[in-house]
């Protein structure tokens, strides 16, 4: 092995079959920590960016998006592009308006945390175009005391340890993580319940994130 102050990895595993590539994603991390080296590793695959990565830099069409660490990148999206980019599967975007304390759709009514809320009165984004994201883990497959909707399923994967249900939500279609305890099935009918105070919100026509 040379040794270098910089290494460059240009997609060095994208001809792999996938069980490879999870098993040199991890080789490739022990090599970084034996070396403690810089490694620049330009992929576009996402789950190698988020398990690999101490920084990402996220870019589209030549100009940086952002630039974090991988939780930072998943957590606190800077722009539209970045939110539905990271994360598999990608984050659910519903476009809508504040009317008091409530996100809205023609059939969607949403309660915002004040905390949330206060940031967008501070954005000037009240009555405005805006897009709300949010995460297929925060979305539930039960009933809470609010912000509850009625969801039919119209794709459900089991993928082991959990579900990825694709479902239609007042002309969303919207996908919600889910444990395998229960069980789902295309055609049936559930509640779900989103957690707002993990919800994320974008300027409608810049696409960048209210914060």
């Amino acid at each position: 092995m040379r040794e270098a102050g910089v290494f460059l990895m240009d997609e060095p595993l994208s001809n792999l079959d996938a069980k490879l590539r999870v098993q040199m994603r991890a080789e490739i991390s022990k090599l970084h920590q034996k070396l403690n080296t810089t490694m620049i590793y330009v992929t576009h695959d996402q789950t190698e960016a988020m398990t690999m990565a101490t920084r990402i830099v996220i870019m589209k069409d030549g100009i940086v998006q952002q630039v974090g660490a991988p939780k930072t990148v998943y957590n606190q999206p800077a722009n539209m592009f970045v939110a539905g980019f990271i994360g598999s599967p990608a984050m659910n975007f519903i476009r809508g308006t504040i009317d008091g304390d409530k996100f809205v759709t023609e059939t969607l009514k949403l309660t915002i945390p004040e905390e949330k809320l206060a940031v967008l009165k501070t954005q000037g984004s009240l009555h405005k175009p805006i897009v709300m994201g949010i995460r297929p883990e925060d979305i539930h497959p039960d009933a809470q005391e609010e912000n509850n909707i009625s969801a039919k399923i119209s794709v459900a994967e089991l993928t082991g340890a959990e579900f990825m249900l694709y479902t239609t939500v007042g002309g969303h279609e919207l996908v919600v993580r889910a444990g395998a305890l229960n069980d789902y099935h295309a055609g049936e009918n559930i509640t779900i319940h989103f957690d707002m105070t993990k919800c994320h919100f974008f300027d409608a026509e810049t696409e960048i994130a209210l914060r």
